[in-house]
């Protein structure tokens, strides 16, 4: 057998990486649209290595074999680029990484990777667990991390229960993040990062990011960014100076709703005041490499491709459906049966105007329809209920076309009432911190026409005047509850 050696196949893989950087480049200066739809995926794979398919295969592999042992022990030591097996990278998943990490670096001027994730969940702990590791400097030093309490339920259990309660982490309560004093007087030698998420799920919070990013980098701090419900179509951190995006890839940008997905997105050079060299140069790719490998919480290939063939009209999608809900939150303010609504596009919402300097569609300027910079708060919003728990929930049973779950960002409207559902376990004390009442409703808008989903709502609220309403279910010869079949 002729033997190559190491040498070869890294040589072998340095050309490669270079072709693909240069591929990259081309696509950062397409439009966000062209990105969204073809993402790193080039023609020149397409016809060497995938049969000449158009769209990205779904790579169903654990692994890849190598062409003998120095190609192997090249890829092992990370010298060259490699698919060794499917729990740290796949070619599906190098696919899906990509594209989010173009999306979100989208006219940033930055150079920015992404790791895949299995859920937002598991992004959110791949984000920030790094950063909360001993200091071997002072092994007995407590730590701590400043974060708002507008969060999503599971952010919140994580933060309160799996780090504060269970590891004493301490996780210090940003009460009002619009005053950057109430972050500032959190911060002390022994604070790891600082967190938000905007806008909020399902409250609507809303602060200044790049205040914000100003204040954490004063303290050698990274900004830590959930920008799950804007997307990257409205909303990009990075450019304001947030070091690490969070996505729940499985929300707005997998619409269909179809699989479970997560994804973190960072900037070259991210600020900390870890002593982790590598981390900080590349955190997305430190992550892939180094934790994430061992503790395995990365994307499956399927879900990769089914997520990324969603991505692809995110843009488009975001705009319709931010300009559904305005409609309906419109419609909503002057009903007799709601106290309330919380959504940032509304003019007299008391964070209007601070959203307003954040949050556009993408691109629009160059958009035919509009030739200019135009906002867009996204499709999620809550409402308020004249009435107690009770009313509430009979206004929320009454609803015929929009779904009931705790899911968002998908094509069709799914509404929950997040007292005791998304944000039941954190307490009656944790929702107060988080401004979520038992009388609350969230509303995420779908594609549907808004005359039809207002027309489910108005229908619904009408039980309030004393209406009667039946839910019938279907009788299936399967049986169970799960098929429709309950005893009446």
């Amino acid at each position: 057998m002729n033997k190559k050696g190491t040498d070869f196949y890294i040589k072998a893989g340095q050309r490669a990486m270079e072709w693909h950087k240069a591929n990259i480049e081309k696509m950062k200066k397409c439009r966000f649209d062209t990105i969204a739809v073809h993402g790193i995926y080039s023609m020149q794979e397409a016809l060497n290595f995938n049969q000449g398919s158009i769209i990205e295969p779904i790579y169903m592999s654990t692994s890849q074999t190598y062409r003998d042992s120095d190609e192997m022990e090249a890829a092992l030591s990370y010298q060259i680029p490699t698919w060794c097996y499917s729990r740290i990278a796949n070619p599906s998943m190098y696919y899906y990484e990509g594209v989010l990490a173009l999306l979100e670096g989208y006219k940033t001027g930055l150079d920015t990777s992404c790791i895949g994730t299995a859920s937002g969940m598991a992004a959110i702990q791949s984000a920030v667990d790094p950063f909360l590791v001993v200091d071997k400097k002072n092994p007995n030093a407590p730590m701590n991390f400043v974060s708002t309490c507008q969060l999503y339920g599971g952010t919140f259990q994580q933060f309160a229960i799996r780090k504060d309660q269970e590891k004493n982490i301490e996780w210090r309560k940003v009460l009002n993040p619009t005053d950057i004093n109430d972050w500032a007087t959190k911060i002390d030698k022994n604070t790891r990062f600082l967190y938000g998420e905007l806008p909020s799920n399902p409250s609507q919070g809303f602060f200044d990011i790049k205040m914000l990013a100003d204040l954490a980098h004063s303290h050698n701090l990274p900004l830590i960014i959930d920008s799950t419900v804007a997307t990257p179509a409205l909303l990009r951190p990075l450019n304001y100076g947030a070091d690490i995006i969070v996505q729940s890839v499985t929300k707005s940008l997998f619409t269909s709703g179809f699989g479970i997905a997560g994804a973190v997105i960072s900037r070259k050079n991210i600020t900390s005041n870890i002593e982790n060299d590598e981390m900080k140069a590349d955190f997305a790719t430190y992550l892939k490499l180094l934790p994430n490998r061992d503790n395995g919480p990365n994307i499956s290939p399927m879900n990769a491709i089914l997520a990324l063939n969603d991505m692809r009209t995110i843009r488009s999608r975001m705009d319709l459906v931010s300009r559904t809900t305005k409609t309906i939150a419109d419609f909503l303010v002057t009903h007799k049966h709601i106290e309330g609504v919380d959504y940032l596009g509304l003019n007299n919402h008391p964070l209007h105007e601070l959203a307003k300097k954040y949050l556009f569609l993408v691109d629009s300027e160059h958009d035919e329809m509009y030739k200019e910079k135009v906002n867009r708060y996204g499709h999620l919003m809550s409402f308020r209920i004249k009435g107690d728990a009770q009313a509430t929930r009979n206004v929320f049973d009454a609803f015929n076309r929009i779904y009931r779950a705790t899911d968002l960002g998908r094509i069709k409207s799914v509404a929950t009432i997040p007292a005791i559902s998304t944000h039941q376990q954190q307490g009656e004390e944790g929702r107060k911190l988080a401004g979520i009442p038992a009388n609350l409703i969230r509303l995420c808008v779908g594609a549907e026409h808004p005359d039809d989903i207002i027309e489910d709502i108005n229908q619904a609220l009408e039980v309030l005047d004393g209406k009667k309403y039946q839910v019938t279910f279907p009788e299936y010869s399967a049986g169970g509850a799960s098929s429709g079949n309950f005893e009446k």
